[in-house]
């Protein structure tokens, strides 16, 4: 990466991480979503210990999937409302690594919260002590792909007024591989039993999801743009 590479990458990081904290709603709102929907779901389903431990991987992160899609959105919205995405796509740089520089953003503020609030909803729903490494590693890998993954949707939809119902579509059958593998090594844990295959499998989505999802999103936006 070439000096003036890696300063348009830390300025678009900067002006996202600066617009995001100005805008307390984008991080509030996703934050919110993940600890109401956590909270109520003891008081819809059963208080019992045994019953709670046993849902909770599945619970954990079908609430942190879906508060991320709440915020995906945003990562491309307000630069095509404002003019901003077309000169991104018109600058003489990487298109590829400016959108990785504002997926990263969107991981800082939504991905990162989550996974620091994770642990105290794994105790609000008596996840054993042994799952919370598995739980905090789980998130670690597994949300950088959600937002990687989610950000080509977003930049295929991003041109249309009402494009909520076509991204669940579009982005939702690709979670559930992370899904799956996620919440399944936070009962594995929970068990007492290995679980670097599902860690190592989770690892790899990311390396996948890191090395294609940028080339992809930049083409999908100059596709929405045309």
């Amino acid at each position: 990466m070439t000096n003036s590479l890696l300063a348009a990458f830390v300025v678009i990081l900067r002006r996202d991480l600066t617009l995001a904290l100005r805008t307390r709603s984008e991080i509030a709102n996703p934050l919110l979503f993940f600890v109401i929907v956590i909270s109520l779901f003891p008081l819809a389903v059963s208080p019992e210990p045994k019953v709670l431990q046993t849902l909770a991987p599945g619970v954990i992160w079908v609430a942190a999937l879906l508060a991320t899609m709440l915020s995906l959105d945003s990562i491309f919205r307000s630069d095509f409302e404002d003019g901003a995405l077309e000169q991104m796509l018109l600058s003489p740089h990487s298109t590829s690594i400016l959108v990785l520089a504002k997926v990263l953003a969107h991981w800082l503020v939504t991905g990162v919260p989550l996974i620091l609030l994770s642990p105290l909803l794994g105790v609000l729903l008596n996840l054993p002590t042994e799952a919370m490494p598995a739980l905090l590693a789980t998130l670690a890998l597994g949300t950088p792909v959600l937002s990687l993954v989610g950000a080509i949707g977003v930049a295929l939809t991003v041109g249309l007024r009402r494009g909520g119902v076509l991204l669940s579509l579009l982005v939702l059958p690709l979670y559930i591989p992370v899904l799956i593998f996620a919440s399944n090594a936070i009962a594995t844990a929970g068990a007492g039993l290995e679980i670097r295959g599902q860690l190592y499998f989770l690892a790899a989505l990311l390396a996948l999801a890191l090395t294609l999802s940028p080339f992809a999103t930049a083409a999908a936006l100059r596709i929405s743009l045309r």
